[in-house]
């Protein structure tokens, strides 16, 4: 697509952004939205923005990276020049395809250079297979298959990549030969590089295939050539356009409000685009390309017209239940590591206090002393396994949603081998694959519809739940934690902390609440083929 000189000019974030989200974004008719200022947000731009100053000084100081200064044309100058190292780079918008960009780092190959980002997430996971480079030597020239790492899939780096190497190409200066790019993660140890023109993407496409197709639709709906309409996806939860999105949807009882981003377009492209007319489907009903279950989504908008947050689709609802029991939830600083294990001692006596027990380390992450205080949670919670073994009682440990437990639980051997008392990962993977250890969030998705999500937020307070905070959730408990510890330098907050441990106690004791009220009182909620 050719463009025209009130053509807009495109940046990268455009290829994983809503649809919608662009056309209103240049829509000069579209009432822009007063947003309040998200602190969460303002942080996290704050961190990516110390990380790549990080990064940057520290291949400056050890090669000598040239930053192009004055925009395009100093990126320009530093190319001509051929330095090894480019930071800050500012390619030349390519107004005929309606295409701008920068890139923190491009990095010279031969009679050319390569694009590379530098970002603020882990980038590769234990394994092996990924393709790369230590950054004591960051060449393409030096990248090998690295025996214990694999990629981890973050297709936004990929079509980032692919963006600014559609920018370097008519500069001159990309690297001849395939599109390749590079990432530096928040390890900052290697460069992670990917080959562009691999057929790695679903139905064999490459990434920068992928690429152009999408910004060819972003481009087409920037321009007001291709319309769209608004869905509730993922995405809305922190979109700044969301407060008018939602008015709309519900004022038409968008389906997409039940349904996810995909299904809600089988529906729509089905005839079915309400709720009414969602609820008003027979059971037996097919819906050609639907990839949920459909009889669940009718009972969803059923549940939604009947302001019904969660209904049943089991008979009897069951949850396990042990003579003992222990309640865990974790708090976590992003990547960075876990700083604490909370948990809750409920059940039958054992000769160890019952109630809240936090274990937790107040250096900030990433610190040697997460492992302390790990090995210290493993140790208590062994002792309690260990007693009610001896005193012949049944014992179980519930979490909501063990993703993210189990990811910290099985890392921290692997990150801290030499702290003693460290279990081995082959111990605690022993006991996570055990029936003593229950996910109250897959009990509630295998026999509860939630019409309003299933968070623990949304599901606890239906059993009678309240946190204390009127602020809880994670967002703001990563705020707590950085004032707690004095992330970045600043002056530690002790009432922060205090903020922190009441928040991660009422977390735990919002499972037992959960899991009592299952075993309970639960059963009398609607059963979807009641609605």
């Amino acid at each position: 697509m050719s463009s025209s000189p009130s053509t807009p000019l495109l940046d990268a974030g455009v290829i994983n952004r809503c649809r919608h989200r662009v056309r209103l974004e240049h829509d000069p008719e579209a009432v822009r939205p007063e947003v309040p200022a998200d602190p969460a947000a303002e942080q996290r731009r704050a961190d990516r923005a110390a990380h790549l100053a990080t990064v940057l000084g520290v291949l400056s100081e050890r090669f000598g990276t040239q930053l192009a200064e004055g925009g395009p044309d100093g990126t320009l100058d530093a190319l001509r020049e051929g330095a090894s190292l480019i930071s800050g780079a500012v390619l030349p918008a390519d107004r005929d395809a309606g295409r701008r960009g920068s890139v923190p780092l491009l990095i010279r190959t031969g009679e050319g250079y390569l694009p590379v980002l530098i970002a603020h997430h882990r980038i590769t996971d234990p394994g092996e297979g990924a393709r790369t480079a230590p950054l004591t030597s960051p060449w393409y020239r030096c990248a090998g298959t690295d025996p214990n790492r694999k990629a981890r899939a973050h297709s936004g780096d990929q079509l980032r990549l692919a963006h600014a190497w559609r920018l370097l190409e008519p500069t001159g200066y990309a690297a001849p030969g395939r599109a390749r790019g590079g990432v530096i993660g928040l390890d900052a140890d290697v460069v992670l590089w990917h080959d562009l023109e691999a057929a790695t993407w679903p139905g064999g496409h490459t990434a920068l295939a992928e690429y152009d197709t999408r910004f060819a639709d972003r481009l087409a709906i920037a321009t007001g050539s291709r319309d769209t309409a608004p869905s509730r996806i993922m995405a809305c939860r922190r979109c700044p356009w969301w407060s008018q999105c939602s008015e709309r949807l519900t004022e038409q009882r968008d389906v997409s409000l039940v349904t996810s981003g995909n299904d809600a377009d089988q529906l729509r492209a089905a005839g079915v685009s309400t709720i009414d007319e969602l609820a008003a489907t027979e059971y037996t009903a097919r819906i050609e390309g639907f990839t949920g279950q459909l009889r669940e989504a009718i009972a969803l908008a059923r549940a939604w017209l009947a302001d019904a947050t969660v209904i049943r689709k089991v008979g009897e609802v069951l949850v396990p239940r042990a003579d003992v029991e222990v309640d865990v939830d974790m708090e976590s600083f992003g990547d960075a590591g876990a700083y604490l294990w909370g948990c809750l001692l409920t059940g039958e006596p054992i000769g160890m206090e019952p109630g809240y027990h936090p274990f937790v380390t107040w250096d900030p992450l990433p610190s040697g002393d997460e492992g302390r205080s790990f090995v210290e949670f493993w140790a208590w919670f062994s002792e309690v396994r260990t007693r009610c073994t001896e005193l012949g009682l049944s014992f179980r440990a519930y979490c909501y949603n063990e993703r993210a437990e189990n990811r910290w639980l099985l890392s921290s051997p692997e990150r801290f081998p030499d702290v003693a008392g460290m279990p081995s990962q082959a111990q605690v993977r022993r006991f996570i694959e055990s029936d003593q250890w229950v996910d109250l969030y897959a009990c509630v998705s295998e026999q509860f519809l939630c019409a309003r999500g299933k968070g623990l937020k949304v599901v606890a307070p239906v059993a009678g739940f309240s946190w204390r905070d009127p602020e809880a959730g994670g967002e703001n408990s990563m705020r707590w934690y950085r004032e707690a510890v004095g992330y970045g330098g600043g002056d530690t907050h002790p009432d922060q902390r205090d903020r922190i441990l009441r928040y991660n106690e009422d977390d735990v004791r919002a499972t037992q609440a959960l899991r009592e009220w299952m075993s309970k009182e639960a059963n009398g909620l609607p059963h979807l083929d009641e609605l």
